[in-house]
């Protein structure tokens, strides 16, 4: 009886602590702070960070601004201190060899520039100045200089004489029609712009309408940026400065290639860095990367260090020693992600190059020497590379041993590391998990204790969340897709909810406890009354290549199977309302919240954002095109058949579940003409549609677009489905 009433007395409490905590709001987006640009110091006692916040506008009412400021901890809990603060950000951090500054990126006059801060003391100085902006500060190995990137257009590379030294065009073909050479750029000045003059007059007239904007002449491929079509191309150079103010830069790099992803050599002597294997075509064109040798005295030429036919290298990560490297490798082409290569380095030259077994996409890849304690000393045991992976819903932390070239997994499935530093056998990481979006922690090499540093998203704790259910579901094709549930926030037993599937994009993305964009979203709804289930169906990643190429051919029947089947299973929970099932999804997921309403019909409301409706239209549309060659085929092709059996819009007709579409007004990653189309198709069907623009918004408008829009979307979703789920729905359909 005493155990009874003690376990009574219990459970009591429990309802009671939970009843005391409020619901995620949707303005708790605002609160999210994000940690990331972590650097350990030279001797690993304090790292460096970064911290994203979202700050109210105080020039505009209800408009908000990112803000990015660097903070420091000297690795116990809760001792973090803010470096930099005030209305402009600070990023891109990282530690002198000595440990005494840190250098850093601040915009100054719309362009970043590099600045030094002594950790003694002192205000930040400001190193560069450069007209086309600086950025990715690279100590070298003695401290003394610093290497850094700067984007350039094509019309400024014409004009720059240390880039450009001849002040001559590109190698590689501009595609001129009519033309057989480049020479058309060279343009006289002495001959005066006149509509009704000479031909040479006529084209100084045209070019001057290009200058004054009146104008976009487009010749290029990939003319389609993020937001707006982007008729010259642009061009990253690398360079290199003393670190001493009033110092001159160095261009490392020149021409019209551009240079990425820089290394310095243990020995000071120059840089890796990743350009196109094919300097003579076109930028737009080569899919072909190399790893070039640079030299730091910017008189020598570029030595192809790996590179071959058919592959892009990427990546390039030096051992503390100098004596090996670590690199990425992958096709150019198709569906695939890039593997970890290792190699034998002697000064720019590699030898025994080979690959590491590891069927995820590797990244951040990382180097550090591991200690292991001796009689009141410390020997070096032997090198290791730490990298991250999404894998099965997370994004764990993995050790990879170079010498065996075994990987080990260091962190769960159950939460994603977002950003992480290594030195000796400290490691520190920000990490995404279900009770908190994001946090910093310390821990040992072996990743086994794990000890929480920052309190940035402690708020959370006074929230009621959601604890996703994970769950398996065996395909057609024999594969296991991962699918998670989550109740309702404030479930009554006895009572029955509605049930939200949210699907992601990609197609190639991966969600699951560890996933961070979703964070916000997904508990956001529950709290509003809702169960979420989500699923990783074939062709996500996370889950090795074969099932990441799962859907070639198959963007609709395969992956809404996989989808569908985690709803199906989902609805069988006891709280679910089967009557109050709808759907949403975005970009890739936005095709698939299209393709599955016009083929089943149990979603009372289906919400497309951002989506590919008509995969013809999207080859020329989107600036993702390369999605259609990559899992179809060109229109133009006998096989183009498959493009109209795998678009939505084919089906349109089909279409009875009442549907919101939205699309943002820039977006040029999908392009919004598809959504007009299919608006306004259905609008001629008579259907239930309704179709939301955003104004200046691009693709990224759910995960660092404009705040307010964002909210906006977020409310758009709920109010739509609760029209036809809510408690006042009208039940309305279409016949």
């Amino acid at each position: 009886m005493l155990k009874q009433t003690f376990l009574f007395l219990f459970l009591t409490a429990q309802v009671v602590h939970a009843q005391t905590k409020s619901k995620v709001i949707v303005t708790d987006l605002t609160r999210i702070k994000q940690v990331g640009g972590i650097e350990l110091s030279p001797d690993g006692q304090q790292a460096i960070y970064t911290l994203t916040t979202i700050e109210p506008n105080p020039d505009q009412k209800e408009e908000y601004e990112y803000k990015t400021h660097i903070y420091q901890t000297g690795l116990k809990a809760g001792d973090p201190k803010a470096l930099t603060r005030g209305s402009e950000s600070a990023r891109q951090p990282t530690w002198s060899p000595d440990g005494q500054r840190i250098a850093f990126v601040r915009t100054v006059k719309g362009k970043g520039q590099i600045f030094i801060m002594s950790l003694n003391g002192g205000e930040a100085w400001q190193l560069t100045t450069s007209i086309y902006g600086a950025s990715n500060p690279i100590w070298s190995p003695d401290g003394k200089r610093i290497a850094y990137s700067s984007g350039v257009t094509t019309t400024q590379m014409l004009a720059d004489s240390l880039l450009n030294p001849g002040k001559n065009g590109p190698a590689w073909s501009l595609e001129k029609p009519g033309f057989a050479t480049n020479n058309f750029i060279k343009i006289d000045k002495k001959i005066k712009a006149n509509p009704d003059g000479s031909l040479a007059e006529i084209r100084a007239y045209l070019n001057k309408d290009v200058d004054d904007k009146k104008a976009k002449v487009i010749t290029r491929l990939n003319f389609q940026g993020e937001s707006t079509t982007e008729p010259e191309i642009s061009f990253t150079h690398l360079y290199v400065i003393d670190v001493a103010e009033g110092a001159t830069p160095k261009p490392l790099t020149r021409g019209f290639y551009s240079f990425q992803a820089g290394s310095w050599l243990t020995n000071g002597q120059g840089l890796l860095a990743v350009t196109d294997r094919d300097s003579l075509k076109h930028p737009d064109r080569e899919q072909d990367n190399a790893i070039v040798f640079i030299p730091a005295n910017g008189a020598g030429t570029r030595t192809v260090v790996l590179a071959e036919a058919g592959k892009s290298y990427g990546s390039p990560e030096i051992s503390p020693d100098g004596k090996q490297l670590a690199f990425l490798v992958s096709p150019s082409e198709g569906v695939n992600f890039a593997q970890i290569g290792l190699a034998s380095l002697s000064g720019a030259t590699v030898s025994n190059s080979q690959l590491v077994t590891f069927d995820r996409a590797a990244g951040n890849l990382t180097w550090t020497t591991l200690p292991v304690s001796g009689k009141g000393k410390k020997a070096v045991s032997g090198y290791a590379i730490y990298f991250t992976a999404s894998a099965n819903g997370g994004a764990p932390l993995y050790r990879l041993d170079p010498a065996t070239r075994q990987v080990t997994q260091l962190t769960t499935f159950d939460s994603g590391v977002t950003a992480f530093d290594v030195v000796g056998d400290q490691v520190v990481f920000a990490k995404t998990e279900i009770v908190n979006p994001s946090e910093l922690y310390l821990t040992n090499a072996e990743a086994k204790a794990q000890t929480k540093l920052s309190n940035h998203n402690d708020w959370v704790s006074q929230r009621q969340l959601s604890l996703p259910e994970k769950r398996t579901y065996k395909n057609s094709l024999g594969q296991t897709v991962d699918y998670w549930i989550m109740k309702p926030a404030f479930a009554e037993a006895g009572k029955k909810y509605p049930l939200l599937l949210n699907m992601h994009g990609g197609p190639t993305a991966m969600w699951g406890p560890g996933e961070a964009s979703m964070w916000h979203e997904f508990q956001y709804m529950c709290s509003q009354g809702y169960g979420v289930v989500y699923a990783n169906p074939r062709g996500s990643g996370g889950y090795g290549l074969n099932f990441q190429r799962a859907n070639i051919k198959d963007w609709g029947t395969g992956p809404a199977e996989d989808v569908l089947a985690a709803a199906t299973d989902a609805a069988k929970e006891a709280w679910v309302d089967t009557s109050r099932q709808v759907i949403t999804g975005g970009s890739y997921a936005g095709y698939l919240t299209a393709w599955i309403v016009g083929h089943d019909n149990r979603f009372k409301a289906a919400f497309a954002q951002r989506g590919v409706y008509d995969l013809t239209t999207f080859l020329g549309e989107g600036n993702a095109w390369r999605l259609i060659p990559n899992y179809f085929a060109f229109p133009w092709t006998p096989e183009a058949k498959v493009l109209d059996a795998n678009s939505p819009y084919t089906f349109v007709q089909n279409i009875k579940t009442p549907l919101l579409i939205k699309h943002g007004e820039n977006d040029l990653r999908t392009g919004p003409i598809q959504s007009e189309m299919m608006y306004k198709s259905l609008k001629i069907l008579g259907r239930p549609v309704e179709y939301v623009r955003m104004p200046g918004a691009t693709h990224e408008l759910s995960r660092s677009g404009n705040v307010r829009q964002r909210i906006d979307r977020m409310l758009r979703i709920y109010e739509f489905f609760e029209r036809y789920v809510g408690p006042d729905a009208q039940g309305l359909t279409q016949k």
